[in-house]
């Protein structure tokens, strides 16, 4: 902890690498370990579809085959449309999301370690244990669900959808449409806070793990089997994350897809 107590410890690294300030500050880290996930993603997937073979595959190519029919299994059961455009995506939120919280399973203190040899002072290095970064990708979810809908039922159909539901009288218009703009808000608002209570949980609970092991001998050796076994837990919970979120997803543009005119 080179001289911080616990308190300052935590506030560290917990406090992410900014540019700007105010409200309109930038989380630096935050967008360098979100490209360099998608980044790992792509050359993973790109590399495999270069080298796939119909004779006896690699070990790589078995799992993304495996990752590829799973999926895309998901999306038949539950998304009645056309799958050209929701299948990939939903292959890319789970992957994407997937590698960006197994940065949690890095010692916490390695990152701002390294970081800290170039003068970067401050790190965190799990994109969705910030807030900022989930609420980016639920936006993306709301906006797509307002394309579903319309491309489904057209502009018009959204209209009715959230003016004559559940009531079909004119006459509640304004109650139908409170309603209905709360339960559409309340999609992506639960599906950010959702992945990012969970990650910032885990991340917190790593990092009062590590602080056990400036305590004295009996603590700091208790340090060890708990941190090895939150990282094995901690593998079901980023795996889980990642599904929910790309499941909520095709379930959302489903609904919004499928959903009979009013």
């Amino acid at each position: 902890m080179s001289g911080q107590t616990t308190s300052e410890y935590i506030s560290h690294h917990l406090s992410f690498l900014k540019s700007g300030d105010g409200f309109w500050n930038i989380h630096v880290d935050t967008l360098f370990f979100s490209i360099v996930s998608a980044i790992i993603f792509l050359f993973i997937f790109s590399r495999v579809a270069k080298k796939a073979t119909l004779g006896v595959p690699s070990k790589m190519q078995c799992l993304v085959e495996i990752l590829v029919e799973w999926i895309n299994g998901i999306v038949k059961e539950n998304f009645h449309g056309p799958r050209n455009v929701v299948a990939p995506l939903a292959l890319t939120i789970f992957c994407w999301v997937f590698i960006m919280n197994a940065i949690d399973l890095i010692p916490v203190d390695f990152l701002p370690q390294f970081a800290g040899l170039f003068g970067i002072h401050y790190l965190r290095a799990v994109p969705t244990a910030d807030i900022s970064a989930t609420l980016g990708m639920s936006i993306c979810v709301f906006f797509l669900i307002l394309f579903y809908t319309v491309k489904s039922k057209g502009f018009g159909g959204l209209v009715k959808e959230y003016t004559l539901h559940p009531f079909n009288h004119w006459a509640f218009i304004p109650v139908n449409f409170i309603l209905e703009t709360v339960t559409l808000l309340a999609k992506p608002i639960s599906l950010a806070f959702r992945l990012f209570g969970n990650m910032y949980a885990g991340e917190l609970i790593f990092i009062l793990i590590a602080v056990m092991y400036s305590a004295d001998m009996a603590l700091a050796a208790l340090g060890i089997p708990l941190h090895l076994a939150w990282a094995i837990f901690h593998i079901l919970v980023i795996t889980l994350q990642a599904f929910i979120f790309m499941m909520l997803t095709v379930v959302y543009l489903s609904i919004a897809y499928n959903k009979a005119d009013h």
